[in-house]
């Protein structure tokens, strides 16, 4: 309640380069907050959706394998490269070899570049809203500093300019310009903490998606999954 009443009081004391701090860690901290819950929501979803790796070799044929996986992977991690590699193995497996770069292509390099394009796009929706989150996590403390800072300089001139130094009438506004600083510490940790967890999250689920597109490949070009059984496409 006290530290309401002093930020309250700070606030009506502050002036527009303060209020203007508070506006900005406000910003930031609604930011992150967006992609901290809709990225941890996306990574819930996309580990619930694991199993579809397992699925898609359990399945009899391609076009089953890629239907088994659809209903699985509701984040659309896996089935696009399923289909995109598919869709280039079967340009070669029908001969409708029409004139193009890609006929020109041999069916391995054709689906290799298929599969890191598909990698490639993976990885950058997942790293989508990282940058935010790490530059949050490193700016809020200084922001918050620099508000402090101020607060502390707009309060010592206050009081140079009544002509009384008296030790409670500055040690109350440069307490409440401290406030500034853990406001920038509450804004950052939990970018911080968000930042780790989804850069540990990320790099587990793109090694997933490089083995699933190694065996892919694999599947594509010899008909044999790696470490598998002979399948027919």
């Amino acid at each position: 309640m006290e530290s309401n009443v002093g930020f309250a009081h700070y606030w009506a004391q502050g002036d527009a380069v303060s209020h203007t701090v508070a506006y900005l860690l406000l910003m930031m901290s609604i930011a992150s907050w967006f992609y901290i819950l809709s990225k941890a929501w996306a990574a819930w979803r996309i580990r619930r959706s694991s199993n579809a790796l397992e699925q898609f070799w359990q399945a009899p044929s391609l076009g089953d394998a890629v239907a088994a996986m659809q209903g699985v992977d509701s984040e659309l991690i896996y089935t696009p490269m399923a289909e995109r590699a598919s869709e280039a193995a079967g340009i070669f497996n029908r001969q409708q070899a029409a004139p193009s770069l890609n006929a020109a292509t041999a069916p391995d390099e054709l689906i290799t570049r298929t599969l890191r394009r598909e990698i490639n796009r993976v990885s950058a929706r997942l790293e989508r809203g990282l940058t935010l989150l790490a530059s949050v996590g490193s700016t809020a403390p200084f922001v918050g500093l620099f508000g402090t800072v101020w607060g502390i300089y707009h309060a010592l001139a206050a009081v140079s300019a009544s002509g009384t130094v008296q030790i409670d009438k500055v040690a109350g506004p440069v307490g409440e310009a401290l406030i500034m600083t853990a406001l920038g510490l509450v804004v950052a940790i939990p970018a911080v903490l968000a930042y780790n967890a989804f850069t540990r999250i990320n790099r587990v689920v793109l090694a997933e998606l490089d083995g699933f597109a190694h065996d892919l490949h694999a599947y594509l070009t010899t008909g044999e999954r790696v470490g598998g059984d002979r399948r027919q496409p």
